[in-house]
């Protein structure tokens, strides 16, 4: 792992795709996909690096608290606002997220109700299991990465009869996304795909980018090694002409996945048309829980009805720097009202957030 950090090491592979950006005719544009990738390029310096021998690199929607609708934030807060009796149960990014309603973490909730940050979601299982007089609602978001654990949850709830417990299912897929992206934003040469998501889900998801829009593509680890050695690959692929799905994560990634994961799934979830934020509806791109378990789906079980549209509060360009469109530092509102100690997106709130990484690493 010290090798992939070794300034000798990083020094070697940007002198590699600098000469190999040399066969290419016009800049190479990259998207990282993952939010965690964002950070590493930041954090490192890797993006002015890049820049330097030829490559742009694009942030993506590969952090599930950006992409989340405003929506489902409402939702919460309505939900603990107007019910008496309630534990909201959810990770700490989402209680900062900024809405016209304000923030789970702002908000006034109703009597013996509160919100109540969690690390996991089996912390808001155990949560309802030792308050059986209480509703426990854990309002779960993300991508391939973490739905496995938080649907595990609902089976052991099941399992259990654990029956003061259920979930708003904030959950999304990331090969949908990546095919509005570049049906929308021709100028893409190549993506990143994201290791965390790559282990759950393999490589096959990814290769109708390859196929069909011929588009390079390579599966990186999270150190400033692994994401040159992807990027190497990405522009070798474009070189050459043959865009493909790389692996260079193989020390976690297996071709096939997680099986298991997959497996768990498959058995409790099913496809829907979900809306993320600044790309709108996509279709297939979210999951919910499949009919049998629906006495663990608070959108059932509160009525929850979510209207989608009304977009980010005004000035916030969230939405566009999630598409690839801008860049942090195009959107007005940046390091000016839009600061950590004041977000006014989740771009912002997430450590995953494209906005962060850049007020924190390259302000």
């Amino acid at each position: 792992m010290d090798e992939l950090r070794d300034r000798k090491v990083i020094q070697g592979l940007l002198a590699s795709i600098k000469e190999k950006v040399r066969q290419i005719p016009s800049p190479v544009r990259i998207m990282e996909v993952c939010g965690t990738h964002t950070m590493t390029i930041h954090r490192f310096g890797l993006k002015k690096l890049l820049r330097e021998v030829g490559i742009e690199m694009l942030s993506g929607p590969g952090c599930p608290v950006c992409i989340t609708p405003d929506e489902y934030h409402v939702a919460a807060i309505n939900l603990v606002e107007k019910n008496g009796n309630i534990i909201l149960a959810t990770f700490g990014d989402m209680t900062r997220v900024p809405t016209s309603m304000g923030s789970l973490q702002t908000i006034v909730p109703a009597g013996n109700s509160l919100v109540k940050i969690v690390y996991s979601p089996f912390e808001a299982l155990d949560t309802a299991k030792k308050n059986p007089d209480k509703d426990v609602v854990f309002f779960g978001v993300g991508f391939e990465t973490t739905i496995p654990g938080i649907v595990l949850s609902v089976k052991d709830a099941a399992e259990n009869r654990i029956k003061n417990y259920s979930i708003i299912s904030a959950f999304w897929v990331i090969p949908p996304p990546l095919k509005a992206i570049v049906s929308g934003n021709p100028s893409i040469h190549g993506f990143i795909y994201p290791g965390h998501v790559s282990a759950i889900i393999g490589e096959s998801p990814y290769s109708f980018i390859a196929d069909h829009f011929k588009i390079a593509g390579a599966i990186a680890g999270f150190e400033p090694g692994d994401v040159l050695l992807a990027i190497r690959s990405i522009v070798d692929q474009i070189a050459a002409g043959k865009p493909k799905v790389d692996n260079a994560y193989e020390r976690v990634v297996r071709p096939e996945g997680n099986p298991t994961a997959r497996n768990l799934m498959e058995e409790m979830l099913e496809s829907k048309d979900a809306y993320w934020r600044g790309l709108g509806e996509i279709p297939s791109s979210g999951l919910k829980l499949k009919k049998r378990f629906s006495s663990f789906d608070a959108e059932i079980k509160y009525k929850i009805e979510l209207q989608f549209g009304s977009g980010d509060l005004p000035g916030c360009r969230c939405g566009d720097v999630l598409q690839g469109k801008i860049s942090p530092l195009e959107c007005p509102l940046f390091g000016k009202e839009c600061r950590p100690d004041s977000p006014r997106g989740p771009c912002m709130v997430s450590f995953e957030g494209a906005c962060l990484a850049h007020y924190k690493y390259s302000f």
